[in-house]
């Protein structure tokens, strides 16, 4: 019996949980909420180690059985791995670098640069429709934002934006409770990817699918199914992160009226202030399942080979070993190197438009409620369930201070 530390306790305060591993077990057998068998590795220099040694990888497509092999009685280890391989976040070198170079473009800090005022036009325009004394900041404004820049970035057309919130949302969130749900949710998107994909091919458009079909049609560096599959990583891994740099962000701010008011008060501490939310509470717990294909040591401890590893960026942020007082939350510290995008040749692609992201909706969102607040205790916000994305459940906010009788 292999017990799992992602559990109530975890889901409660998965910090307190981290910290305990750290100290007691920082490479830790233990097990998913599926029943899926994992060494989970929380210290900083471990995780960093992890994500570079080449005998540790990410490419499932052609070892399916990796997964089976390490399920325990009744466990459902199927998720989007499983459905979607076929792209750069689960591939190796050489497959790796020639997907990623593809899409690589998009993303540069001058293409990024160039989306700026087109992200600040859709950011105000969703503080513009929000109702004037309370909301949920993060349905009313985290989730869209993100979602329809990376929309407008791949070619998605508007009518379709909240389908595709709907479909990612599901496929993060259902891996906590019910893989079915997650391999609906992905099947129905890549088959409305495939659909586009065929689309712009008749008829491009300025847009990442269309370059990406271009790319296909001309020289065959990427093939159909990497096509899809790709476009599928972009569309939920260009939202989710951003919607929970956000939300996190926003919730240690308010939290901490100290670091809100010195923010307002300087809005140039911005950048650092960025970096300080994506250390102290990033928007991802675990980074994607890796497996070793031999036998490997980390943090001491011997690794057989065909066996899945789970590193955690969340925990590693929060090292000791790495930070002077990892717990303190403080928007001047100076930026120290983090893994909350990850490390080694999968780091985050959109990790820069992510970062401008986050400035813009954390600098529209202070000049526009001057007086924001949490509209519930603190305590009464909750933490989705799952391993992977790290984020709240709901962020209701109101934007005037709240008065008696």
């Amino acid at each position: 019996m292999i017990d799992s530390v992602f559990d109530q306790n975890y889901l409660r305060d998965p910090h307190q949980v981290y910290a305990h591993l750290r100290q007691r077990s920082p490479v830790a057998r233990t097990a998913t909420s599926q029943a899926v068998k994992v060494w989970l590795i929380t210290r900083f220099e471990d995780v960093r180690a992890a994500m570079t040694d080449p005998r540790i990888s990410k490419a499932f497509a052609d070892h399916p059985e990796v997964f089976k092999a390490n399920e325990l009685e009744g466990g459902d280890s199927r998720g989007a791995a499983a459905v979607a391989p076929d792209n750069m976040l689960f591939s190796d070198p050489p497959d790796h670098a020639r997907l990623r170079r593809i899409v690589v473009k998009a993303f540069t800090a001058g293409r990024i640069r160039a989306l700026r005022p087109r992200i600040e036009q859709i950011s105000a325009s969703l503080l513009d429709a929000l109702p004037p004394d309370e909301f949920d900041l993060l349905k009313d404004y985290a989730v869209p934002l993100p979602a329809m820049v990376i929309g407008e970035l791949l070619g998605v057309p508007e009518p379709d934006w909240p389908r595709m919130i709907r479909l990612s949302s599901t496929t993060i969130e259902g891996s906590a409770r019910d893989p079915k749900a997650v391999l609906a949710a992905a099947e129905e998107t890549l088959a409305y990817l495939t659909d586009l994909c065929a689309a712009k091919r008749a008829d491009p458009a300025d847009d990442l699918i269309s370059a990406m079909v271009h790319v296909h049609d001309e020289d065959g560096r990427i093939s159909d199914v990497e096509l899809v599959s790709t476009s599928w990583l972009l569309l939920v891994a260009g939202h989710e992160t951003t919607v929970h740099l956000i939300g996190n962000g926003m919730r240690a701010l308010l939290g901490h009226p100290d670091q809100l008011a010195r923010l307002r008060a300087d809005p140039g501490l911005l950048p650092d202030a960025i970096e300080e939310f994506l250390r102290y509470d990033g928007p991802i717990s675990t980074a994607t399942f890796r497996y070793t294909t031999e036998p490997v040591t980390i943090g001491g401890v011997d690794i057989p080979a065909g066996q899945l590893i789970l590193v955690s960026l969340l925990s590693a942020n929060r090292d000791a070993g790495q930070y002077d007082d990892p717990d303190r939350f403080d928007i001047t510290r100076k930026p120290a190197q983090h893994v909350a995008f990850g490390h080694g040749i999968h780091y985050c692609l959109g990790a820069p438009l992510a970062r401008v992201e986050g400035e813009i909706a954390f600098r529209q969102l202070l000049e526009r409620f001057p007086a924001l607040e949490l509209a519930v205790p603190a305590d009464r916000l909750a933490w989705r369930e799952g391993m992977l994305m790290h984020g709240l459940t709901a962020l209701p906010v109101r934007t005037r201070p709240a008065t008696d009788g």
